[in-house]
């Protein structure tokens, strides 16, 4: 088409409910959406509680409307046709993104009140038009099997597009602080951390290994975990902290129906000490109320108890076949399932603790040299950059 320029519509979620407040997050916003397309050659445009994306070469629309959609704070997007306000403009873009056949029907959005036809006018004129020209569509205003949208802007332009495609929704990553995500090469832990980076947290990960009961497939499965969440988080930074001589020393010392639910107490005070040192607000974990021994709300308290950052549990009430359907929609099931195992299953009891007392715990942790064992792990941190 003469004269048309293809663009893409991004229309914001929760943002717009932000008050006062909302040109903060509106700048947060655009730098996440400017980091996703990074590379490709295009502008960005904020216009009226939406953005722009344009100047780019037509070939590579589907490329960023695929990164477009796992930028977080973005409700949905549309690839449309950008012409001149002016109805036989208009009219060419909608035959373009019509369908061939079937019911339809024109939808138009009138930014502009001075321009010179009303929305019902201008969905009348062109719907008749296109009804004219092609015999094989019918109008339908109640159920369309496809909708023809015009949107008038106030600048002189016209978009002229055919679908709404769902985006991530949530709030742009940046606007709710950091967080230090404890991730496995679990199906769990991945999932919790992009629930707290679609709330617009800034997540970074912290894993932990008992090589070498473990080895470097499991170590390489958490790092491929980790670069699939970056594309929706932006977070680039994995640590490693080793729990080897942590589990033997449980394992030698210790009861054995303990040993989980000693090494989560170990992994928390390690974690926080991570999470002080990178500024981080609170600690993330992927666990599930009663879905193994050491997520019983006994357990749980447990690993608390040692810490005194927050720690949130976005799959809390979450069962496992919600989890997997979550991982399986962004990208890191079929890693998460490979055949290398974590830490959690060295040492593994015959029958763990499902209710441990507290005091239980904490007479058969005396047995330990707690601080040392935590200072050894601290201070052979690898950080990996993803």
């Amino acid at each position: 088409m003469d004269g048309a320029e293809k663009v893409i519509i991004i229309r914001y979620a929760e943002i717009h409910l932000k008050g006062k407040n909302r040109g903060y997050f509106e700048r947060v916003f655009t730098v996440n959406l400017e980091r996703s397309l990074k590379g490709i050659r295009h502008e960005l445009h904020r216009t009226s509680g939406r953005y722009l994306v344009a100047k780019f070469e037509p070939d590579m629309a589907e490329e960023i409307m695929s990164r477009i959609s796992r930028v977080f704070g973005v409700h949905s997007y549309s690839l449309a046709l950008c012409v001149a306000a002016d109805m036989g403009e208009i009219y060419a873009a909608a035959k373009a993104v019509a369908p061939a056949c079937g019911t339809f029907k024109v939808e138009t959005h009138r930014a502009d009140k001075k321009f010179p036809r009303t929305s019902m006018e201008i969905n009348a004129e062109i719907g008749g038009r296109l009804l004219s020209e092609n015999k094989m569509l019918k109008v339908d205003v109640h159920e369309p099997q496809s909708l023809v949208y015009i949107d008038v802007r106030e600048n002189g332009t016209a978009l002229v597009f055919g679908k709404f495609s769902e985006g991530s929704g949530g709030m742009p990553v940046g606007t709710s602080g950091k967080g230090l995500l404890l991730i496995s090469g679990g199906i769990d832990s991945p999932v919790a951390g992009y629930m707290m980076a679609k709330r617009g947290m800034n997540v970074e990960y912290l894993h932990f290994h008992s090589y070498p009961y473990t080895n470097e497939q499991a170590k390489d499965k958490v790092i491929e975990l980790g670069k699939i969440l970056g594309r929706y988080s932006g977070t680039a930074k994995l640590v490693t902290a080793s729990v080897t001589h942590i589990q033997e020393e449980i394992h030698k010392k210790c009861a054995a129906e303990l040993n989980v639910t000693l090494l989560r107490r170990f992994m928390f005070r390690i974690a926080e000490r991570v999470a002080r040192r990178q500024k981080d607000q609170c600690l993330i974990t992927g666990e599930s109320l009663g879905q193994v021994a050491s997520q019983t709300i006994e357990g749980i308290t447990s690993s608390n108890a040692v810490v005194t950052l927050p720690v949130l549990r976005p799959l809390i009430g979450f069962d496992k076949n919600e989890i997997i359907t979550i991982s399986k929609k962004i990208g890191t099931y079929e890693t998460s399932v490979l055949p290398f195992e974590d830490c959690c299953t060295v040492f593994l009891p015959d029958f763990p603790a499902i209710k441990p007392k507290l005091s239980f715990i904490e007479e058969e942790e005396k047995k330990l040299d707690v601080e040392a064992l935590v200072e050894e792990s601290v201070r052979a941190l690898e950080v990996i950059d993803l």
